[in-house]
């Protein structure tokens, strides 16, 4: 069966905001807690432990109806993208209230903070997989092109953040604009692909 033309699309630009927050949400983080090997290893260490959470706890959601996979996959992407409107404002915040602690115990507060919505950005995937497996009746054919679309579109985001985003937009309104991917795409899959899938 042919894949849907809209999910590639989708993980495409999803990869392309998860990986324009992760420059940005690192930029703060280290004018917060300063650069050194401990914040860079403690920033990307959790955002990654954070997608793989979210892998799993995908996993576990991924045995429902179709109708079920695309809500779950809408209301994450909709979730990721409100936290991003207001993430800069909250990781200060977090800054400012572990000014006081142990470097250590710093450091375990800025993982967990960023592991809340990188764990919603790992739901998606296994998901979209289910439900395009289901479509196709070939793992290896989704699984494949979701990590090629994905991957291509974080690349994209990596060179396009540090070459033309923060030099015209700033953090703030990059921000804006990661947080906007996500809604965007959250929005059209609950009006869309949602509204389209059998019922139970």
């Amino acid at each position: 069966m042919r894949i849907p033309g809209w999910i590639p699309i989708v993980f495409c630009t999803t990869g392309f905001a998860a990986l324009l927050y992760q420059v940005v949400w690192q930029r703060v983080l280290y004018s917060t807690f300063g650069v050194n090997v401990e914040a860079v290893t403690t920033v990307v260490t959790a955002f990654l432990a954070g997608l793989g959470l979210g892998s799993l706890v995908g996993g576990r959601l991924a045995k429902g109806s179709d109708l079920i996979l695309l809500l779950y996959c809408g209301l994450a992407e909709m979730a990721v993208g409100v936290f991003g409107l207001c993430s800069l404002t909250f990781f200060r915040w977090v800054g400012t209230w572990t000014l006081g602690l142990p470097s250590i115990q710093r450091g375990v507060v800025m993982a967990l903070a960023v592991m809340v919505p990188t764990t919603l950005m790992g739901v998606t995937l296994p998901l979209l997989v289910a439900y395009l497996v289901r479509s196709t009746a070939n793992v290896g054919r989704a699984v494949g092109l979701l990590y090629f679309v994905n991957t291509a579109g974080s690349a994209f985001a990596a060179i396009a953040a540090v070459v033309l985003i923060l030099g015209s937009l700033g953090e703030t309104r990059a921000t804006y604009l990661a947080a906007g991917l996500n809604l965007l795409v959250g929005v059209f899959i609950l009006v869309g692909p949602v509204r389209r899938a059998p019922r139970p």
